[in-house]
């Protein structure tokens, strides 16, 4: 499985921008999660795994590869991080979390 990157086929576009690129990657099964994980901790391997709900290790292993590639996460001497571009990405996301919120108390009346 490739990569979702801006300037490449992604699922939904045939001109790859980015702003499809960068949905297709986090509407891969994991991905957010893995990213809300590490917003806020460096995380080892198995510490991740567990905070995802046990998920099996190669699919982590997989989700991992797929975020570096896309340079939203990095390996480090004491696990996973978020780059400063996962962290943009997190930190411009915040509206959306807000947006939802609100979208869940309307839909809660």
């Amino acid at each position: 499985m490739t990569t979702p990157l801006p300037k490449t086929l992604v699922r939904g576009s045939s001109s790859g921008i980015a702003i499809m690129a960068v949905f297709d990657l986090l509407g891969r099964k994991w991905n957010m999660r893995i990213m809300w994980e590490l917003n806020s901790n460096c995380l080892s391997f198995r510490a991740l795994q567990k905070r995802c709900d046990d998920m099996s290790p190669s699919v982590l292993n997989t989700r991992i590869k797929q975020l570096t590639e896309a340079r939203l996460v990095l390996t480090t001497s004491n696990g996973y991080t978020l780059t400063e571009l996962g962290l943009s990405l997190m930190k411009t996301l915040n509206p959306l979390r807000d947006w939802a919120a609100e979208w869940e108390k309307e839909i809660s009346k």
